[in-house]
């Protein structure tokens, strides 16, 4: 797994080309981590693997802070940046574009999980509150061992695992 350097310094004033090089190498750094990360993330809920993308979640917060401060000094330092290394903010920039297209796969099949575990439990409920009472001839007539008869039905099985 890629390992991202924390950006220490909360406020850098960028001075040279070494600076903005590095300061922008940190953040790619950190988006390359993050990015890594979401594309796990997304790769096990489509397997139906939920629990196991659930434990990315820590890492994943802790390398979105760091993405984050890391773009608050890139917006602090812009000009700088701009001025000593153009073609890095570029770079920067197709990365953050490519990261947002990988946020919104990852968006799309999150919300397909969430869809479609709606819709077993609602199933499930449906099933379960349906009438017990078998049809019969007449307003109060029933089959079968009376009142409690349950015709065509089972056991009723939950899986906990996707």
């Amino acid at each position: 797994m890629l390992a991202a350097k924390p950006i220490l310094d909360e406020r850098p004033r960028i001075a040279d080309a070494l600076s903005a090089r590095a300061l922008i190498e940190a953040v790619l750094e950190a988006l390359g981590a993050l990015s890594h990360v979401v594309g796990e993330e997304t790769e096990l809920v489509r397997a139906g693997r939920l629990p196991e993308a659930m434990t990315r979640e820590p890492r994943k917060t802790e390398l979105a802070g760091i993405y984050m401060r890391g773009v608050e000094q890139v917006k602090l330092n812009a000009v700088a940046l701009a001025r000593f290394v153009p073609d890095q903010v570029k770079r920067l920039k197709d990365a953050h574009t490519a990261f947002q297209g990988l946020i919104e796969t990852n968006q799309i099949v999150l919300a397909t999980a969430r869809a479609v575990s709606e819709s077993v439990v609602r199933d499930l409920a449906a099933d379960a509150n349906k009438p017990m009472r078998a049809n019969g001839y007449g307003p109060a007539a029933t089959v079968g061992a009376g009142v409690f008869a349950r015709p065509n039905s089972g056991p009723l099985v939950v899986s906990r695992r996707l």
